[in-house]
């Protein structure tokens, strides 16, 4: 899916302009990269985490010839995701129009509860 795309869905779901969606998914872009340069997370119940991960640095190799390089170390973004989006075949079809969905709520949770009780 492209952003063009996700720009239609989010104006078709939320009934808001193309231009208004853009501008929400830029205003959303935004918050979460402002969040995590300040070392922060961005926590999506369910849906997952935003977080910033750093990587140390490295030896790599140059792949047309050969020889090794120095990578430096930085920080990267990263996502991890929530219980909802670990098994998508129990959330097939669960935003019909609607931004939760309470029977998907339900099929991710009926697991969960079951593996509480045991």
């Amino acid at each position: 899916m492209t952003k063009a795309e996700l720009v239609a869905k989010i104006a078709e779901k939320a009934k808001l302009t193309k231009a208004q969606a853009e501008s929400a998914l830029a205003a959303f872009q935004c918050a979460v990269t402002t969040e995590l340069v300040n070392d922060g997370k961005v926590t999506l119940v369910g849906f997952g985490t935003f977080s910033a991960s750093k990587r140390a640095a490295r030896t790599g190799r140059n792949p047309q010839t050969g020889k090794p390089l120095k990578i430096a170390a930085k920080r990267v973004g990263k996502f991890t995701t929530g219980k909802f989006l670990k098994d998508l075949d129990a959330c097939k079809g669960s935003c019909k129009g609607k931004p939760a969905d309470k029977a998907a709520a339900k099929a991710v949770a009926k697991p969960v509860a079951k593996a509480k009780k045991k």
